[in-house]
């Protein structure tokens, strides 16, 4: 383990920092997960910290860090833990999985780590060296995929060391086995490796399965009011984003010209006003990639000299939890 990375969760084996890397690691850089672990362990020292502290606070600090709903799902486990579990997490990869948002990676993990249980985790850095390393053809995403590779990581598991061997499968896919151009003339397992020996390298591990993207259409309104004070909805409980915070929207399901927008915000029965002035803000879209789609965003600067009660001052846009494209937006236009 000598070649393992500094990091902060590797330090302890408490259950708690090794459940907030693991939950925030998912889909997610090391580079870019490392100071928004830092950040909630500065606010949230504890877990009953995290249980007692309000939804919006947390979806706040874990503005920009994407799929949202791990964010909830953290906040949910951290007031299960705290008021049904007597502050203590499950110490058994079972009674882990029990907890909302924990699969079994993220259980196998924990149980390995913080408890020394025998039980192999597998993530895509596991799937790509066993697959490199041994060979094998099954397509990662296919339904058997998960149990085959399961069973081989616990029949290499050295006993009495999961929490080393798991770590350092997990690191030598990170560091050594990566995904592209990975130098094989350096690794430990170059003449043993299937992968490697046969020439197939970059062609393992096998994945198949392409999810569709979607292609939406957002058109956001940046509505100021007579007092110079922007309107902001919160989502309701549906969507990657509920929970958070965004500007009024009209979705269309293509992109139009300006002239139709400029129409359709006027025709837009929700707005409760007379707009005075309608001016588009970027003429080129934003574009905001996500795992399951690709939205084009225009925004749209509406003034109105009514006054709005429920608008809020730009300031009031730091203190909220907003989508990280819609964070970005309101940095830049409100500096």
């Amino acid at each position: 383990m000598q070649h393992r990375r500094q990091l902060p969760w590797r330090e302890t084996t408490h259950p708690y920092p090794i459940w907030l890397s693991e939950i925030m690691l998912q889909q997610t850089r090391v580079a870019q997960g490392l100071p928004y672990f830092l950040k909630f362990m500065e606010a949230f020292p504890t877990v009953a910290d995290m249980a007692n502290a309000p939804e919006e606070k947390v979806l706040h600090l874990w503005q920009g860090l994407g799929y949202y709903s791990r964010a909830r799902n953290l906040h949910a486990t951290a007031k299960e833990v705290t008021f049904n579990m007597n502050g203590k997490f499950p110490k058994s990869f079972s009674g882990l999985l029990k907890l909302k948002g924990v699969g079994d990676y993220t259980a196998a993990a924990i149980a390995s780590i913080a408890y020394g249980e025998a039980v192999p985790v597998v993530d895509g850095n596991v799937y790509r060296v066993l697959s490199r390393v041994f060979g094998i053809e099954t397509d990662i995403s296919s339904s058997g995929a998960k149990k085959e590779f399961t069973a081989l990581a616990a029949s290499l598991l050295p006993p009495g060391q999961a929490s080393n061997f798991n770590q350092a499968m997990m690191e030598f896919g990170a560091l050594q086995c990566v995904p592209k151009n990975p130098d094989c003339t350096i690794c430990i397992f170059n003449q043993t490796c299937v992968a490697y020996n046969t020439g197939r390298v970059n062609q393992l591990p096998v994945k198949l399965k392409k999810q569709k993207v979607t292609d939406r259409f957002f058109n956001y309104l940046i509505i100021k009011d007579a007092n110079g004070r922007t309107l902001v909805n919160r989502r309701g409980d549906k969507g990657i984003w509920h929970g958070l915070y965004e500007f009024p929207l009209l979705e269309t399901p293509a992109a139009l010209s300006k002239e139709e927008t400029v129409v359709l915000i006027q025709s837009f029965k929700n707005l409760g006003f007379t707009p005075k002035n309608i001016s588009i803000i970027n003429t080129e879209p934003v574009i905001h990639k996500l795992s399951h789609q690709k939205q084009h965003i225009w925004f749209w600067e509406v003034i109105t000299d009514t006054e709005l009660p429920e608008a809020v001052e730009k300031e009031h846009l730091k203190t909220i939890p907003l989508p990280i494209v819609l964070h970005n937006f309101a940095t830049e236009y409100w500096p």
